[in-house]
């Protein structure tokens, strides 16, 4: 299957873009510091151009010099056009398009950490208990119309082939369109007309700056979702006429805003649907006649072409299906659907790595090449070695494979039956079978590459001996921590991993311990199967180790569900039909049939392989689980840069 819906060729106005497939704006981190475009961005964007992508945009870019964030793009000043320059003939000799994403920030600027940048808002704005931002004067606004026009000015002399108008996800735009920011009394605020007055001038100024023939994208949501008085669809698409008629192209249908839980849609989970937004691009484009842009967790080549072939859009948003597997586009293209490296929607290093200080820019669980595209660039070795590979999880074949594609000649030893581990368990949990397909991908991956496996394989000395490695990788992995405490050994009591794994046959009331992501996925595992579910967390709160936009959709879902949290409390006695916790001092009994325990991983014992490592001086290496137990993000990149090395 070659998808030619989504990779024939689309022309607005003079620009002739080679597929369907848009590569959207999305944070990076991969700045220096003082807004200017750097190799490391460069190289990211050229990745995914010769990977067969038809229109890269960049990340937010700042118009208005006075709201410019230190760590963001800009496009403020013509001092940023010679790096932008630079952006826009490396997209292009990589074959590829480039647009950039005009961007006014509003409130979100108040939270990246750089005082020196101001808020532009419609109303007045409570930012902190003692400080409250105001509104945008005239003469502000005026500025900020202009600011526009000028940015689009520059991004024409810096070689891009068309502009996006951000009017979405809560930034200074969205605000003044949105009754649920905009308070205003003048002529910017009250009727539809009036809110939309600022954009319908950003957007005149912005046409009136690039060529005739250059299309104009416009970034919107469908309407607001969790806010009170916010956009209806009724009010975008009206709005979305008045902008075609202010010169308007395309329009790029999102959802999300970042003061609320409508957060989780700007960058979806796996919890939620993958295209869970396509009708409302849908039904915008059949109402205001422009070429619409599809998005919203659009990650499967079939299910992208099927959109363009029915007509619910012109266009898709394939982002983190492209920071997955930069080849995305050339491998649908060539009918390799099954190569395809698949995007999981775990949010692990993509937005969790965004929001995170320690972090120093995104990354993918499937792909820790992202962000080091010219650090990991294949380097065959010039001196096979047979690896031996201690586990079959996802490190130990994400090990496998990287080895395989330098020349090595890697052996899986695997304990149990089954590739994958506790990542085909995690895929057992709700809305988390994409994980699962991933794990087993991986392991069909090996299979195909014709990678020596061996299951229900224990790995002794004798049976290191018979393989006889150059070198071993140890990816043991790690098993549930027991309790530790009286009755943990009674018959009631299991532990999640044989839950998931559908081992035991839980029934009546049930108390899970441990109340991070492990233990919640167990619970709305069960939520359907048994009477009633309380989880226990000794923590101040329950899943604290999930990132946010899981942990809204988990949460939701918990309160639907029906299923009780207590948080602060300590499990210190089972019994037969009961279990004692201690919360704050007070002993409490919870009536139960069946204990869960979810606890938490330990490291799996590798003291006799690493003894005979050392008699025999055999160079070995510890990866994933086996050295602590963590998230699998960081699992998988250290099999690389393990693999990478030997």
């Amino acid at each position: 299957m070659y998808y030619n819906n989504l990779f024939s060729s689309i022309k607005i106005r003079g620009l002739e873009i080679k597929n369907r497939v848009v590569f959207p704006a999305m944070g990076t981190k991969m700045l220096n510091g003082d807004r200017y475009v750097t190799d490391q961005l460069i190289d990211y964007h050229v990745a995914r151009a010769k990977g067969g992508n038809g229109l890269n945009f960049t990340e937010v870019c700042s118009v208005y010099s006075k709201s410019s964030p230190k760590n963001f793009l800009a496009i403020s000043d013509d001092k940023y056009i010679p790096g932008m320059k630079k952006l826009t003939d490396a997209i292009h000799e990589a074959g590829g398009l480039a647009g950039a994403q005009l961007w006014l920030g509003g409130s979100a600027v108040l939270f990246f950490g750089d005082s020196t940048a101001t808020a532009v808002l419609p109303s007045d704005f409570q930012a902190a208990p003692n400080n409250v931002i105001p509104g945008a004067s005239k003469e502000v606004i005026k500025e900020a119309v202009e600011a526009f026009g000028t940015a689009a000015k520059r991004a024409v002399e810096a070689g891009f082939d068309t502009v996006e108008f951000h009017a979405g996800h809560n930034y200074t735009p969205h605000s003044f369109l949105s009754k649920a920011f905009n308070k205003r009394t003048d002529e910017y605020g009250g009727s539809l007309e009036n809110r939309s007055r600022f954009l319908i001038e950003c957007i005149e100024s912005i046409r009136n700056n690039i060529p005739e023939d250059m299309p104009l994208f416009m970034r919107i949501d469908a309407f607001d979702d969790y806010l009170e008085d916010g956009l209806t669809i009724e009010e975008v698409i009206e709005f979305c006429k008045l902008a075609k008629n202010a010169g308007v192209d395309v329009v790029d249908v999102s959802r999300g805003n970042f003061s609320s839980a409508a957060i989780k849609y700007e960058v979806p989970p796996v919890d939620l649907p993958r295209g869970f937004n396509v009708d409302n691009a849908t039904r915008i484009k059949n109402e205001t006649g422009l070429v619409t842009v599809a998005v919203g967790r659009i990650n499967d080549p079939k299910q992208a072409d099927e959109i363009i072939e029915s007509g619910k859009a012109d266009m898709v948003v394939i982002g983190r299906g492209q920071l997955a597997d930069p080849e995305f586009c050339n491998k649908a293209m060539r009918g390799e659907t099954d190569s395809i490296i698949r995007c999981v929607g775990c949010n692990q290093g993509c937005y969790d790595g965004y929001v995170s200080e320690d972090v120093p820019f995104i990354t993918c669980l499937r792909n820790p090449a992202l962000g080091r595209e010219k650090e990991y660039e294949l380097r065959k070795t010039e001196k096979p070695k047979k690896v031996l590979i201690i586990g079959g999880g996802v490190a130990g074949l994400q090990a496998a494979t990287t080895l395989k594609d330098r020349g090595h000649i890697p052996v899986i030893c695997e304990a149990s039956d089954s590739l994958g581990g506790q990542f085909v368990l995690a895929g057992a949990a709700p809305r988390k079978e994409e994980m699962k397909l991933a794990a087993i991908h991986m392991g069909k991956e090996c299979e195909k590459a014709g990678i020596e496996i061996r299951l229900s394989t224990n790995v002794t000395s004798e049976v290191i001996k018979s393989i006889n490695p150059d070198e071993i990788i140890v990816a043991v992995g790690s098993s549930p921590i027991k309790l530790n405490i009286p009755g943990s050994d009674l018959a009631n009591v299991t532990n999640s991993h044989d839950v998931l794994a559908g081992k035991v046959k839980l029934e009546g009331n049930i108390v899970v311990v441990g109340g991070g992501l492990v233990g919640l996925e167990v619970a709305e595992y069960l939520s359907d199967k048994v009477e009633k579910i309380t989880v226990v967390e000794m923590l101040n709160e329950v899943a604290k180790d999930l990132g946010q936009l899981r942990k809204i959709c988990v949460m939701e879902n918990l309160y639907k569900e029906g299923i009780t949290t207590i948080a602060n409390a300590k499990c210190v006695e089972i019994k037969e039909n009961s279990v004692i916790i201690d919360k704050q001092g007070v002993l409490e009994e919870i009536p139960c049939d069946n204990i869960v325990v979810s606890i938490g991983s330990r490291s799996r014992d590798y003291k006799e392989i690493a003894q005979y490592c050392d008699e025999n001086n055999i160079p070995y290496h510890i990866i994933g689980d086996a050295i602590k137990a963590r998230r699998a993000l960081n699992c998988i990149k250290e099999a690389v840069d393990v693999a990478r090395q030997i």
